[in-house]
């Protein structure tokens, strides 16, 4: 049996399994799923047997991951401007949070890697993975469309903007206006919860924002950490910050 069945083989049973199995998703093209999953390396080890590598697929699938992130958080951080989306945007599709994922779904152990990559640890190599993430986005929206790549990618994407908003990777709007109001010593800033609602696996947050007790703006998300940085990034646009 050649090595190219025997890879193939492996993605058909193994592969399909491990990356889609909570997924539900079959693909009718695997051969698409198997171009993914072979790098360069391992193409240019086989050119004569006409093996191509996945730096089409990665090529389509950062149009396609970026799109998807760019709907989601525009959808879900409404009071996000421009800029900060944008950044937002790239802390989620950089390499590291793309390798992370990857690693997560244990891409590498099924990547097609040639003798000298491999030994040199390509499996674990960042920029390996991270393509590969691409090519499989890629794989999924040409053989099962946009809402297939979405349903992958999503949950991923969902994860890893809340961890930014929370690291204030992006910019801290509950700092900035405690700054603002620190100012007047006679003022004090507090938060409260107007509304808390959904089941446990999709809630949503209502945040008041209060100077002086008074009620000055409100902000939602998807957890209380995001409500309250919302709510200050409205009350910052009130004040014409």
């Amino acid at each position: 049996m050649s090595d190219i069945l025997c890879c193939y083989i492996n993605v058909k049973e193994e592969v399909t399994h491990m990356l889609f199995g909570r997924y539900e998703y079959t693909f009718r093209d695997e051969q698409l799923l198997h171009n993914a999953l072979v790098h360069s390396s391992y193409a240019n080890e086989h050119k004569e047997r006409g093996v191509r590598s996945n730096e089409r697929l990665e090529f389509l699938g950062d149009s396609v991951l970026g799109l998807i992130c760019a709907e989601y958080i525009f959808s879900q951080f409404y009071n996000l401007p421009e800029g900060d989306l944008t950044k937002l945007r790239a802390a989620i599709v950089c390499e590291k949070a793309l390798f992370e994922f990857g690693q997560s779904i244990r891409l590498g152990e099924h990547l097609m890697l040639g003798r000298g990559e491999r030994a040199g640890g390509g499996t674990q190599r960042p920029s390996v993975i991270a393509d590969a993430v691409e090519a499989v986005i890629a794989a999924l929206y040409l053989d099962g469309g946009f809402e297939a790549a979405r349903g992958f990618v999503l949950p991923f994407i969902r994860e890893k903007a809340q961890e930014t908003l929370n690291s204030a990777a992006v910019i801290d709007y509950k700092t900035a206006l405690q700054e603002i109001v620190q100012k007047n010593h006679e003022e004090t800033l507090s938060y409260r919860l107007k509304e808390e609602s959904g089941p446990d696996h999709n809630k949503r947050f209502v945040v008041e924002v209060l100077i002086n007790r008074n009620v000055i703006a409100e902000g939602e998300g998807r957890s209380k950490k995001q409500a309250e940085q919302n709510a200050a990034c409205a009350a910052l646009a009130l004040m014409g910050q």
